[in-house]
């Protein structure tokens, strides 16, 4: 994880999957240490993104509900992301060709190039100063309990069911298990039913297609105004 203003490389965890399981609690010791970024952006895999509706996976449901906004990528387009694929770059080059032996060592590598990448490593783009010399953390500190949901007063809401459902108008539409257990809010406007999760726009429902949920093209970054 870097910070994209200051070029601070704020971990380099060895994992042994990229399932939410393991990297939620490494997430979570960073919003504690530097507080809650603004947004968050990453490629579309996983465990950031998913094919689902809005595009959401459990990770970026739980920043959502951190008010993070989560920026994709474009698919094919790292360069979007130039400032942390450099740095990844020369991590791998100087961290894991080759891999060492055990899970261990490999971290003691990256702990290692953390602080030198940090604190001694002049940056171009900083007027040759380090990360560290450049780093602030966020005002926004994590919360003790994780905030509700709320949708605006003239919101439906419905609660997704475990089988990823909800029920609209006699009929079950599909919205996805990423959302399992949470509230979705449908703002109706004409026969169209947006649908949302927080400021998440999932798709819309029209009357005239049986009901289903018909998902807009995935917003990426590069993309929103």
């Amino acid at each position: 994880m870097t910070d994209a203003f200051s070029r601070t490389l704020l971990r380099c965890t060895a994992l042994r999957s990229t399932k939410t399981i393991r990297v939620r609690p490494v997430f979570e010791d960073v919003f504690r240490e530097y507080g809650l970024p603004e947004r968050i952006r990453t490629d579309n895999g996983t465990p950031f993104a998913s094919r689902g509706a809005g595009g959401l996976s459990q990770l970026s449901i739980w920043w959502v509900k951190l008010g993070i906004r989560h920026e994709r990528i474009e698919p094919g387009h790292p360069e979007q992301n130039g400032r942390h694929e450099r740095m990844h770059r020369t991590l791998k080059q100087e961290t894991v060709r080759p891999p060492a032996a055990t899970l261990r060592r490999q971290q003691l590598r990256f702990d290692a190039f953390q602080r030198e990448y940090n604190e001694e490593r002049p940056h171009e783009a900083l007027q040759n100063g380090t990360p560290s010399s450049r780093y602030r953390p966020s005002p926004r500190s994590y919360p003790r309990r994780l905030p509700d949901v709320h949708y605006p007063e003239h919101f439906e809401m419905r609660k997704v069911a475990a089988s990823g459902r909800i029920r609209w108008k006699s009929a079950m539409v599909t919205i996805g298990h990423a959302l399992e257990g949470e509230w979705i809010g449908i703002e109706t406007a004409n026969q169209m039913h947006h649908v949302f999760f927080a400021a998440v726009r999932l798709g819309f429902l029209d009357e005239r297609s049986k009901l289903g949920l018909i998902r807009p093209p995935v917003t990426c970054w590069a993309r929103v105004k």
